[in-house]
């Protein structure tokens, strides 16, 4: 490996770093509440609202995210009414906010499968006795289905996260510089295709990294809370 070119493209490389984080962060934070929605809506008893969500979520993963990236950002971008409303226009006609909508958009349908085998596979008569007990089902699903669904799709759900760090690659396609976007003006400049290639797999491979064991870390700490909790409610009482 030539080190002169490492050091020439690791500033850059860096700058496309904060993109691909950026591009990552906001696929995660938005993507992971919306997916819980759909999970919920997916396990809904209104049939119209679960068919809906299951269309949706059957479309997004059903298709590849290069061709959403595309028809968000190419396709969406040609209608002349979205062109005339300045919020769509803010979404679609640049391409760091497309690829980050299109991002949200197709984690949020792999996330929603997530839970949904995850609040599917919860005891029901544990809820029952929850309902019988007089509790709202806002109170059920914030202080019973949801955090017992939350440790069961987290290891899951971390394989997702690296997903979206890898697939914002695809954002280089539409001329967003992100990591691969400098990648390939690097590969461009220097003709140094393998050893620009071994730094930017290098640099996915740290977010990975970094991100996975944050995960790990609150995968245990919930189930580090859980133990706790059952041996606070199987200890006797004191005399």
């Amino acid at each position: 490996m030539d080190f002169t070119i490492v050091a020439y493209a690791i500033p850059f490389l860096l700058t496309g770093a904060k993109t691909t984080l950026l591009i990552s962060v906001f696929g995660v934070g938005l993507g992971l509440p919306f997916g819980i929605l759909l999970a919920l809506a997916r396990t809904s008893r209104n049939r119209l609202v679960c068919k809906a969500a299951d269309a949706y979520c059957a479309v997004f993963r059903g298709t590849p995210m290069l061709v959403q990236i595309f028809v968000i950002y190419y396709g969406l971008g040609q209608v002349g009414f979205l062109r005339a409303n300045p919020l769509i226009w803010w979404l679609i006609g640049d391409g760091l906010h497309a690829a980050i909508l299109a991002v949200l958009l197709n984690t949020g349908a792999y996330t929603a499968e997530i839970f949904r085998t995850a609040f599917l596979s919860l005891p029901r008569g544990l809820i029952e006795a929850a309902e019988a007990c007089g509790m709202s089902p806002w109170i059920v699903l914030r202080r019973i289905t949801f955090p017992l669904a939350l440790r069961q799709a987290l290891p899951s759900y971390s394989g997702e996260v690296a997903i979206i760090v890898k697939e914002s690659s695809l954002a280089s396609t539409i001329a967003v510089l992100e990591i691969t976007g400098w990648a390939k003006r690097l590969m461009s400049e220097t003709f140094a295709i393998m050893d620009i290639f071994i730094i930017t797999s290098v640099f996915y491979l740290t977010l990975n990294v970094v991100g996975l064991t944050a995960l790990k870390l609150l995968e245990r700490q919930l189930w580090f809370e859980r133990r706790l909790t059952r041996k606070k409610a199987t200890s006797p009482c004191p005399s």
